[in-house]
């Protein structure tokens, strides 16, 4: 049974203007912030410190947690910022993660920051977990898609299969071009190397790896992406053309050509890829 709801906070900036940040953690992790200058909302705290670092430098309040699956890089720092904050956490419904106190699924939308703020539909995109989901807020054009898309990759199937990983990064790749994609991890320059295995001759992968090199270089993320970018260079995406199905069947690693089974060899050769 679905249940459709809608979750709301009544924190009213005075000048309502959003922005995003992220905040480094562990080796990869990008914990995402939103914030409204006064009050902030993070995505995904693996760690508590960093959090309470970025919320200190910048005199912010934290109003809500948003997870978007149960693995504990993800999930780690909530018990800690729980501790000082008391906020409302929303999770998977799928995902048993304790902490949670608003379950959220396919059909539910979060609202930021009070009537004003944005609103984040909770999509289903299982796969990586039983019960990941992602945020959208499709007027601000923003993707918070966990470990479900990276930059020029995805995650790996630890409960899905590849028939639902394929569905729900197709889904993901329905959305509009200029939709800013918020993953979860700093993978990109590992990705597109292996990105140019599958298509050396595309253009607009060699194009990306020399622009966030440099950005790497500078000590920039090189998130957020857009849909579009990933859509023209993420092999992950890219698994239904012919001559990405032709490339794997020469390499050895595809037999009967098919979007799932593309997308299968691919991420089963990704998974032992140096």
């Amino acid at each position: 049974m679905n249940f459709f709801r809608s979750w709301r906070h009544d924190t009213m900036p005075t000048d309502p203007v959003f922005s995003v940040s992220p905040i480094p953690a562990f080796r990869d992790n990008y914990i995402w912030m939103i914030d409204n200058r006064t009050h902030a909302v993070v995505i995904d705290p693996g760690d508590a410190a960093p959090v309470f670092a970025a919320l200190k430098k910048r005199s912010l309040q934290l109003s809500a947690i948003l997870l978007t699956h149960r693995h504990e890089d993800h999930i780690g720092g909530v018990a800690k910022l729980l501790e000082k904050t008391g906020v409302p956490v929303y999770g998977p419904r799928l995902d048993a993660i304790e902490s949670v106190t608003h379950p959220v699924q396919e059909g539910d939308t979060v609202t930021l920051f009070g009537q004003n703020g944005p609103n984040l539909a909770v999509l289903d995109v299982p796969g990586h977990t039983r019960g990941h989901i992602a945020y959208y807020a499709p007027k601000e054009k923003w993707l918070f898609c966990g470990d479900m898309l990276f930059g020029a990759g995805c995650g790996r199937m630890f409960e899905g299969t590849p028939e639902q990983m394929w569905a729900s990064l197709s889904r993901l790749a329905a959305l509009p071009d200029d939709v800013q994609v918020f993953a979860g991890h700093e993978y990109t320059l590992s990705n597109l190397k292996f990105a140019r295995e599958i298509e050396p001759g595309n253009e607009a992968i060699a194009e990306r790896a020399r622009t966030d090199l440099a950005r790497r270089n500078r000590g920039r993320p090189t998130l957020p992406s857009t849909i579009g970018l990933e859509k023209a260079t993420n092999p992950f995406l890219r698994a239904d053309r012919e001559d990405v199905m032709k490339r794997l069947e020469e390499l050895g690693h595809l037999k009967n050509r098919n979007p799932v089974n593309s997308f299968a060899a691919m991420r089963e050769w990704k998974n032992t890829y140096i």
